[in-house]
């Protein structure tokens, strides 16, 4: 039988703070900026240029943190970065050493509150064990939000248990979207329950509602991540990758996802919108199916960076994200490359909200 968890009086939510939803005001985004050719075998001369035309696009609109392995990388950055025209006094950038690029997971996973008339940041910081114990090492990545939280003095909470940014989705009303495949899998928290984990996604970032979805799409190397399949762009709506052939290998499971969206409820009760959105042409690298999907979008403030994969759904793809927000500016990146390494940007990107 499964026991309540005990929680320390001080969780971040009885001290009333939450995760706010991606779409609300950002003082930031973080990045770590790509250093390890093995994340993409033969493919890594491209990809810096993919994040520098990505700080082009946010550095208009919000800060960007990098994090860089070291002096001298962070100096080729900035030189590259000078040269693609960025205003490089809105990038700042911390020697944080990473075993790799993917900030969305091993980064910090921001809360706000308010308190005594003012808007508090604080951080927390799960463990990140690289997927199921999949590549190592990875003990740079681990410590990567305590050094962020000590970097900018804020209060760090940790609450013991493996889970990585990419594997949630909120949208900031209480309501928390993720997945079986990934939460449930027993490489990352094999001693605990669903109703274990749902206990410690409520005492942690304060929300009140957890929906469940199935199975992730093929070639996903993270047992299935939210943000490859449905995202919330409001707070009663979800944008759901959907395979329109039915001999593809994705059809099934994406098509279970939705059937279960429809059937679900916000925090309040209210049914939400679901809206689907097209997958791209299956991307391939030596036989193997890439995770290429439009859903890792990433949205900042005044703008969604867009991947795109040359193949005709892009513009699909964008036209549907683009009704989602139309304050913003949508801007495809091209990630055929990028996505050798098994992410998308919204995979290397992670948002630090307005603290104002």
């Amino acid at each position: 039988m499964t026991q309540k968890i005990t929680f320390p009086n001080s969780t971040p939510t009885s001290l009333g703070y939450r995760m706010p939803a991606e779409w609300e005001p950002h003082e930031a985004t973080w990045l770590a900026w790509p250093h390890n050719p093995d994340t993409w075998p033969g493919k890594f001369a491209p990809v810096p240029d993919i994040y520098v035309r990505m700080v082009h696009a946010l550095h208009q609109h919000e800060r960007v943190h990098i994090c860089a392995n070291d002096a001298e990388s962070a100096v080729r950055a900035r030189g590259l970065l000078i040269k693609a025209g960025v205003e490089v006094s809105t990038v700042q950038f911390h020697e944080i050493p990473t075993n790799d690029t993917w900030a969305r997971d091993h980064g910090p996973i921001f809360l706000t509150r308010f308190y005594e008339g003012k808007r508090e940041l604080a951080v927390t910081d799960w463990i990140f064990n690289s997927w199921g114990k999949k590549y190592g090492p990875w003990d740079l990545d681990d410590v990567v939000p305590k050094k962020i939280a000590q970097l900018f003095e804020l209060s760090c909470f940790e609450p013991g248990i493996v889970l990585e940014g990419g594997s949630i989705d909120v949208n900031g009303r209480g309501t928390l979207l993720t997945t079986e495949s990934c939460l449930l899998n027993p490489n990352r928290n094999p001693s605990l329950s669903r109703t274990e984990i749902e206990d410690y996604l409520r005492a942690y970032l304060g929300v009140t509602k957890i929906l469940w979805l199935g199975d992730g799409i093929v070639g996903d190397d993270t047992d299935g991540h939210i943000d490859d399949i449905a995202r919330f762009v409001n707070p009663t709506t979800i944008v759901c990758a959907v395979e329109e052939d039915p001999a593809d290998v994705n059809y099934r499971p994406l098509q279970d996802n939705v059937q279960r969206l429809q059937q679900m409820t916000d925090q309040d009760g209210r049914p939400l919108r679901i809206v689907p959105l097209c997958m791209p042409s299956p991307v391939e690298h030596e036989g193997n199916r890439l995770p290429a999907s439009y859903a890792n979008f990433y949205i900042a403030n005044g703008t969604v960076l867009v991947p795109t994969y040359n193949c005709s759904n892009d513009q699909r793809a964008i036209a549907t994200i683009r009704e989602l927000f139309p304050w913003r500016q949508i801007v495809g990146i091209p990630c055929p490359d990028l996505i050798w390494g098994l992410g998308a940007i919204h995979c290397v990107t992670q948002q630090q909200p307005a603290a104002y």
